[in-house]
This record gives structure tokens, sequence and C-alpha cells, in this order.
């Protein structure tokens, strides 16, 4: 695994370094996390040869310094950008969980050229739902996840901080009502949106809108996961991304 903040912030890179005009798959985390818990799939992808970038956004963890204060989705989208431009990157695959997926459509959907396919897992926040809400489906997916993935998250929440954790979830529930489908409708690449069959934040029916609203989504579920079905099901999910990249007609529709 490499290390570097040649775009500004923290990144872990995996497999080949990537190159100038190649294709590369970008890992994009969830609310107040890191990278590290993208980091079983990532070696799953490397082994097959994939250059995979796995970075801390600004204001998360690793990153905590990149940013002032907490950087609302557009900035973080923003940062997406920059780090595709700092590699040279091709259009590339972005790998997005929970409030990651509101931070890769808004990239997606601003950035067309820079995005090759979205694969997004357990798409949050849906519009539909208050803060308290979504709030409590967290707390009911807890006890779903495997102890370690808990231990990271926790430890994650702590180091970028309560207080920026809460100020990400205002700005990620602001996107949620005013953005986030409308950048879905706009985005125009492939799309696959995944849930863990037992996570009870991101919908079926949800998950299904997502894919209806993106112009070319597709749906799957992997059995025996929750939220974070990248940690606790990494080889399902990289059989799936394989598949999709292909565009195989025997893979999720």
């Amino acid at each position: 695994m490499d290390q570097t903040t040649e775009a500004g912030f923290f990144t872990r890179g995996f497999g080949p370094r990537p190159r100038e005009g190649a294709p590369a798959v970008v890992l994009v985390h969830g609310l107040g996390l890191s990278g590290r818990y993208f980091v079983p799939l990532a070696r799953r992808l490397a082994a097959r040869g994939t250059a995979v970038l796995v970075p801390d956004l600004p204001g998360n963890v690793r990153s905590r310094a990149a940013a002032a204060r907490a950087p609302d989705v557009d900035q973080l989208a923003d940062a997406l950008a920059h780090l595709h431009r700092r590699f040279s990157l091709a259009p590339t695959v972005l790998v997005a969980n929970s409030v990651g997926c509101q931070v890769v459509a808004a990239f997606a959907a601003r950035e067309p050229r820079m995005v090759s396919k979205l694969v997004l897992v357990g798409p949050a926040l849906d519009p539909g739902a208050s803060g308290w809400r979504q709030a409590g489906r967290l707390l009911r997916d807890a006890p779903r996840e495997p102890l370690r993935m808990l231990a990271l998250a926790v430890s994650d929440y702590l180091v970028t901080g309560p207080l920026r954790c809460a100020a990400s979830f205002r700005h990620a529930l602001r996107d949620s009502a005013e953005s986030f489908e409308a950048n879905l409708a706009r985005i125009r690449v492939p799309t696959l949106v995944v849930r863990g069959a037992g996570d009870p934040i991101a919908s079926r029916s949800w998950c299904r809108r997502v894919a209806r609203l993106a112009g070319d989504g597709r749906t799957a579920e992997i059995p025996g996961a929750a939220h974070a079905a990248h940690y606790s099901a990494p080889d399902a999910l990289v059989t799936l991304i394989q598949k999709f990249v292909a565009d195989d007609p025997e893979g999720p529709a």
C-alpha cells in the first residue's frame, strides 16, 4: 500500500501506481469516516491488477487538517475533481458508500468526462427521511455490522470530531433535500446501486429509485450484509463490480 498527500489530502494507493491517462478505481467513504473501511475491497481489486485510490476526504480523519471546517458535499466533490486532475487519470470507476454516494453524484453530474462508471453502495441520505429518522436508522444498523467495522467507525468518528460529524450531517441533509436527486438525474454513465439485504439505512425501494433516476442504472443486493456491504462482503462486491465494469449481460440487472 502506498500513501500520499499529493492531492492536498491523505490518499492510500493499492495495486499499480496510477499512470497518466490510465483507468483507475476511486473508493469514496461516508460521513465522518476514513478510507480504512474500504481497505478489504481495495486489496481485492488491486490483486486483480487494478490501480485503486482511497482518499480520506478533506476534513476527515487523516485529512482533518486539510479543511478548516467540515466541507459541504459540493466542496468534497471539488476535492475529488482535484484528485483526478492531480493524478491525470482517465475516466474512473467511482465506488462510494452511504453519504459518499451524494459526493460522487455531485462529482459525476458536474464532471461527466472524469467518470466512466459509478457503484453506489447503500446510498444515503434519502430525501424523504428527517434527520432524526436517519439517525435512528444508523443506530439500527450498528448491531448488524461486524464488530471490527464498528470499532473502526467509532475510532474514525472520534478523530474527525463530533462537531465536524454533526456539521457534515447537516450538510448531507441539505444536499439530500435540495440536490441529490437532481444530481442523480444528470448522471449519464452506467450506475450500479448495491445494498446489503439487511441495510436499514438504504431501503430496497430507495435504491431502486436511485437506479431509475440515474441515466443507466441497475440494482444488486448482497445477502447477509448490511449498510457497509463493501466491508462485510468484499468478495461478493468485487464480483459484482467486475461483471458491471465488463458489462457482462449476465451481471446484475
